[in-house]
């Protein structure tokens, strides 16, 4: 028991670059207090004082603002900053050296008896707000971004963003190398097809970005059936397209030119 506390308070210096002193997170830091009533409260689980232990954890539960079921299990070097509102389940299983910031959900998906709740592997950070549900498994060194919401598996040492969660970095399919092309050739950055998260003007972005490239492709080929049957077609240089801004006088669009120094 003292050796695990030894070193739950060692993680809190190792990640928390406010914590001063072994008092101050002795004293002050709620993650910390929840640990410790979470380890007394499942030693009771197990002897199966059960009424006692979920006693103990609402307590707990009262006096950080973190809820957790004695019946989940966490390793070691457990730190959770901040804490307020984190909730873990009873079939919750959290590895060693893992992290959570305030407001994450480890919850489940039914209210069926059985495994219901998501297992962490070690060392996953978990960034606030983010809600991982369900019977889920969660592997090594995996990052979990802000208000994310994780329901499948997600595999070792990869970060996840968005909602639904989604695995962000290396996207090297053929329609994301058309839409940066086409997003370069107008002359603007398209986050929707960076590693930021989905939200509905990324999703807006990219749908005009495809219809844009369907558009040209068309255009192309009526041209080529056009001049092979005899038609005239003359060709036009397209213009460069850069970014716009609207006069505000005139309720006109203008091209920003940018100097060059």
């Amino acid at each position: 028991m003292f050796k695990h506390l030894r070193e739950d308070i060692q993680c809190v210096f190792a990640r928390d670059p406010a914590a001063r002193n072994t008092f101050e997170v002795l004293t002050l830091y709620p993650g910390l207090h929840a640990l410790i009533f979470h380890r007394l409260a499942h030693a009771l689980w197990k002897r199966r004082l059960k009424w006692l232990a979920r006693a103990l954890s609402t307590l707990a539960r009262w006096i950080t603002g973190i809820e957790i079921h004695p019946g989940a299990v966490i390793g070691r070097r457990f730190f959770i900053d901040h804490g307020m509102g984190v909730v873990i389940g009873e079939t919750a299983e959290i590895g060693d050296d893992c992290t959570l910031y305030h407001g994450v959900t480890l919850g489940g998906t039914s209210w069926n008896k059985g495994k219901r709740h998501p297992t962490l592997g070690n060392d996953v950070v978990v960034g606030a707000g983010a809600k991982v549900l369900g019977p889920i498994t969660i592997g090594d060194d995996v990052r979990i971004g802000s208000n994310a919401v994780v329901v499948k598996n997600v595999a070792a040492a990869a970060t996840v963003v968005g909602v639904p969660g989604r695995v962000v970095g290396g996207d090297k399919s053929e329609q994301s190398r058309r839409r940066q092309a086409i997003a370069k050739k107008m002359g603007f950055d398209a986050y929707g097809s960076t590693q930021d998260s989905p939200d509905p003007v990324a999703t807006a972005i990219n749908s005009m970005l495809d219809h844009i490239h369907l558009m040209d492709t068309r255009m192309e080929n009526m041209c080529k059936a056009l001049k092979s049957l005899g038609a005239e077609v003359t060709e036009l240089k397209m213009p460069e397209l850069g970014p716009c801004e609207l006069d505000s006088s005139s309720g006109e669009v203008t091209e920003t030119k940018v100097e060059k120094s």
